[in-house]
């Protein structure tokens, strides 16, 4: 074998080398950063496989089930997909357009209870703007919002 022709198969073995662990690295650590985006179906679906899994979970807030609870800051709704219905308890101030018709995406957990513990609620609208029409009262800028 001539130099010329050692270093070629040193490049490419070295090449090789460095796929296959940068292979290694992105698919070991990937399935711990997953977080999956379900509704209240699959989610009910799941049964236990849901309890402890990072879930993103879309429907809409059910109308009667906003409950406030000043003294602990804790927001408990109910989030339906018109075919099952989940319970969620969301700690902190909500998002100041959160209301009960809306479509929102909880971000967090299932408990074994049954009850799904957010730590991130994101409500879903629009990104039409209209400027306020003259006499319009500002709660009725609110029809833009989108309802799933």
């Amino acid at each position: 074998m001539n130099e010329q022709t050692q270093r070629r198969l040193f490049l490419g073995g070295a090449l090789v080398a460095v796929a296959i662990s940068l292979g290694v690295i992105a698919s070991g650590s990937i399935g711990e950063e997953l977080i999956y985006y379900w509704d209240p179906s699959q989610l009910s679906e799941a049964g236990d496989k849901a309890i402890g899994a990072d879930v993103r979970l879309a429907g809409v807030v059910v109308e009667g089930s906003k409950a406030w609870d000043e003294e602990t800051q804790t927001l408990r709704f109910d989030v339906s997909d018109t075919v099952s219905t989940v319970s969620v308890v969301s700690k902190g101030n909500p998002p100041q357009m959160f209301r009960e018709g809306i479509g929102v995406v909880v971000e967090g957990t299932m408990t074994e209870g049954g009850v799904f513990e957010s730590q991130r609620l994101m409500v879903k609208h629009s990104n039409e703007y209209r400027a306020p029409e003259e006499g319009v009262a500002s709660q009725d800028l609110y029809e833009t919002v989108e309802e799933m």
